[in-house]
């Protein structure tokens, strides 16, 4: 069955909802797989990560790269990536002003946007029927189990960070698990989505202006080659997450949307827009990335002050981004409608 044309419109939107996914990845609790379910492509986003397969490197070893292309849905999943990536060396960088500057804000809009994604999903099917509850329950116990444990220390073995990559790519695929906030539990936050980013940034600047110093640089090549490592790992992750996930949904839909449900449900503890940063140390000083921020280790949650003005504009916040879902999935539906 071929792929529906895609408008200008159609692209330009799907390079966008890739940007969000990307800005949303990461954000420490929010998963970008809930804006592919905001967005209504999420479905087809699984099933064309699945069609990376044997068949299609065989096809493209035959040199049938067109029927490869069309068979990988590449019209899709290049915009879509292409957006991600876009994101992860442009508007990350404004996210990360944000956080530093309105972070309660901020984690209220993720807060609210989940709270709408936890709605949409139930209206798909009667997730709360006696045969799914408990695997409601089952993933709701599990998110929270996630976010209850321990962070380890920074550990740059490429092994481990390619590992890292498989997991930290789960929030695409897995709605309500965490990509980065799994990389914080893994201690490698820091390392691989801020440090060695920026290092592979600063390679393609200055090689574009003919400046290829950075070759000579060991702790720059280490990063470099760090990046390398943990972006392989998150292809593949991307690969085989989508696989199993899509075998789940064709034969257990109802189960496998259950326990995304619980999943999601058990993030908001970690979204909880009221909390504080837990610092690493060292003898009693606080640890600093190579850029000087220091390495942050978790989160300590406590209750707003619900007199203070701040809560009622966090609140706002929250409602701003349930709005925004719920207006998002109702414009989806009526476009359907008049399809």
């Amino acid at each position: 069955m071929g792929h529906p044309t895609k408008t200008f419109w159609d692209k330009f939107w799907l390079l966008i909802k890739g940007i969000s996914m990307g800005a949303a990845n990461k954000v420490p609790g929010v998963s970008g797989g809930i804006v592919a379910f905001v967005g209504g492509f999420y479905e087809e986003f699984i099933y064309s990560l699945q069609k990376v397969n044997r068949k299609a490197l065989a096809l493209i070893l035959d040199g049938r790269y067109k029927v490869a292309w069309h068979y990988m849905n590449m019209r899709f999943l290049g915009l879509l990536l292409g957006g991600l990536i876009i994101s992860y060396f442009t508007i990350s960088f404004v996210l990360d002003w944000f956080i530093v500057n309105y972070e309660i804000f901020v984690w209220a809009f993720f807060f609210g946007m989940i709270l709408g994604s936890i709605w949409y999903l139930s209206q798909e099917f009667d997730a709360f029927k006696r045969r799914n509850f408990g695997f409601v329950i089952l993933g709701t116990a599990a998110g929270i189990a996630i976010s209850m444990i321990e962070p380890l220390g920074q550990n740059d073995n490429l092994w481990f960070v390619f590992l890292c990559g498989m997991l930290s790519v789960s929030g695409m695929t897995l709605p309500g698990l965490s990509g980065s906030f799994i990389l914080i539990l893994l201690g490698n936050y820091v390392l691989l989505l801020v440090d060695s980013i920026n290092a592979f940034s600063l390679t393609l600047g200055q090689s574009f202006i003919g400046n290829f110093s950075w070759w000579h640089d060991p702790v720059h090549m280490r990063l470099v080659k760090v990046f390398l490592v943990f972006f392989a790992g998150s292809i593949t992750g991307l690969v085989t997450f989508s696989n199993v996930l899509g075998y789940a949904m064709k034969h257990y839909r109802e189960i496998t949307f259950s326990i995304i449900i619980g999943f999601i449900t058990g993030s908001l503890g970690v979204v909880w827009p009221w909390k504080d940063k837990v610092f690493s140390r060292l003898n009693g000083e606080i640890l600093k990335d190579g850029n000087g921020n220091p390495i942050i280790t978790g989160y300590e949650r406590y209750w707003p002050d619900v007199y203070a003005a701040e809560f009622y504009v966090a609140l706002l916040w929250v409602g701003i981004g349930l709005a925004l879902v719920v207006g998002l999935e109702r414009y989806a539906a009526n476009n359907k409608s008049l399809a």
